[in-house]
């Protein structure tokens, strides 16, 4: 049976989350298990160009941060980036039933492979929800904006909506 207090997570919800909380901390509220591929560890560790999100990466010591990289199906490997596949590889091999990817082409491929797929704005929905962190979903979604993270309309409108917060300014 999957196990459904898991979550194996990519680079770009990490990265989001950092933006959102400026830490991790409320992921280890939700999960039981927070499972990080190797390959989504060196994609975070490179830094970018302005090494954003990697102190609180390396202080999330909590997080199951996988040393070694995973041998990848074939189809994974040749439809999405080395991260995503990870992931998904991860999941699978750990029978771990949900996967963090905000990228459409990873999402598809999780759930074509029998996952359940969540995105930065379904754990900071599901964190307001279960009271892990005091800010307000849009003031989660500003931060994330002013660090570069681009989210359509459509997505800010729906995670103002669920949180309870479409309608109110600033």
């Amino acid at each position: 049976m999957p196990d459904a207090d898991c979550l194996v997570i990519n680079t770009g919800p990490l990265i989001a989350l950092v933006a959102a909380w400026e830490h991790l901390k409320p992921l280890r509220g939700m999960y039981r298990r927070v499972l990080v591929p190797f390959e989504v560890s060196q994609e975070i560790l490179a830094g970018g160009a302005t090494g954003f999100a990697v102190s609180q990466f390396r202080e999330a010591n909590w997080l199951e941060k996988h040393t070694d990289a995973l041998k990848i199906m074939p189809f994974l490997a040749n439809s999405l980036d080395a991260g995503e596949a990870a992931v998904i590889q991860l999941a699978l091999n750990e029978n771990i039933r949900t996967v963090c990817i905000d990228e459409a082409a990873g999402r598809r491929i999780a759930r074509l492979n029998g996952l359940l797929v969540t995105g930065s704005i379904g754990v900071l929905l599901r964190a307001r929800r279960e009271n892990l962190h005091p800010v307000s979903v849009r003031t989660a979604i500003e931060r994330m904006k002013r660090k570069g993270i681009w989210l359509s309309d459509r997505v800010i409108s729906f995670a103002l909506k669920q949180a309870g917060e479409a309608g109110k300014g600033k």
